[in-house]
């Protein structure tokens, strides 16, 4: 997702079958290669693998999931450094770092006044294949009485940006909220509105955010409508209701991510659910054991990973201003780690 669209991909082992995954190359490292792991919570890192790895097909996962389970505390770290080898998967792109968040709107059940831009649920017709674009769908009657109104919300521009997000939450008028996560999508091609209005000469390469973008559409509000109308895709969404309020909105793994210490990743270079160390360059460096529970249209690559921030509008401003270079080391299971390795160790 952002950030990144948010994709569903099934959960698995190591995906090695694609053309890109074939091309990288592997390196097994030692723990002593990682800056500042010894400095880590690594306990905080343990705890979130643990939600997700009972959900992992692979033996290899399994098995170490279920010895996880028997560790804890300060005893985490030797959790990982006893059963897994740091992998640095590389494919010749640098190493970049960006954010995403769940967004937090106001709306309301019922269409009033002020709440008057649909949340829509996915149509039949639109899992098929390509379906219309958002121009169409948001132009046309073809949504209209059918009642695939999830709730309302009272700005089309956050909308847009929920469903960069794909999840988010809504705030109800009597105090309530309920969550929306990623529902489906018409099949059309995601192009990035940011990168449209730096062709334009709008903004400046270097200033382009998502507070930046949303200021823009603000104080341009004809040619703002019509800009996000630039990106024909288009994202439905369902209502989640298992999820507890004081959790992480679903990832791709069907179960809930954690502030700062979940990422998305290419699954094509970084199993899901599998430890990851980063180190994060940039004003503000971050060495920190992560683990891969999600994944984004727009995260493609053995080095590139988006970091959830957490949940509202302060967490989207830090999302929103994060793009840093650095490097990830993927652990995988020891014997996996070296029948992987491309290079000599």
């Amino acid at each position: 997702m952002i950030a990144t669209l948010r994709s569903l991909i099934l959960v698995g082992a190591m995906t090695t079958a694609s053309a890109a995954g074939a091309e990288a190359t592997r390196s097994v490292l030692s723990f002593d290669d990682l800056q500042g792991w010894a400095e880590d919570d690594h306990g905080a890192a343990l705890s979130v693998f643990l939600n997700t790895c009972g959900d992992l097909n692979d033996p290899d996962w399994r098995a170490l999931c279920g010895v996880a389970r028997t560790y804890e505390g300060d005893a985490a770290r030797s959790f990982f450094e006893l059963f897994f080898r740091p992998v640095l998967v590389e494919d010749g792109k640098d190493g970049l770092f960006t954010g995403y968040f769940e967004p937090e709107l106001d709306g309301s059940r019922t269409r009033t006044d002020r709440f008057k831009y649909p949340i829509y649920k996915m149509p039949p017709e639109a899992r098929d294949g390509p379906w219309l674009s958002r121009r169409e769908i948001l132009t046309s009657d073809v949504m209209q009485g059918r009642g695939l109104e999830i709730a309302w919300v009272d700005d089309p521009v956050e909308l847009f940006f929920l469903q960069i997000q794909g999840s988010g939450r809504v705030r109800l008028p009597d105090g309530g909220a309920l969550r929306v996560g990623y529902g489906g999508a018409n099949g059309q091609p995601y192009r990035s509105i940011g990168v449209e209005l730096v062709r334009r000469g709008a903004l400046g390469a270097h200033a382009v955010s998502a507070q930046m973008i949303q200021a823009w559409v603000r104080k341009n509000p004809e040619a703002g409508a019509e800009l996000l109308f630039h990106n024909p895709s288009y994202v439905f969404f369902r209502e989640v209701s298992r999820v507890a309020p004081e959790l992480g909105p679903l990832g791709a793994m069907n179960r809930s991510i954690t502030t700062m210490r979940s990422i998305a990743a290419d699954p094509a270079y970084t199993p899901l659910g599998a430890p990851v160390w980063v180190e994060k360059d940039g004003k503000k460096p971050l060495r920190r054991l992560m683990i891969a529970q999600d994944t984004g249209a727009a995260i493609k690559g053995a080095q590139r990973a988006d970091i959830f921030f957490g949940t509202g509008d302060e967490a989207g401003q830090a999302a929103g201003r994060l793009k840093d270079p650095g490097r990830m080391i993927v652990l995988l299971p020891i014997q996996r780690a070296y029948a992987m390795a491309t290079d000599d160790y």
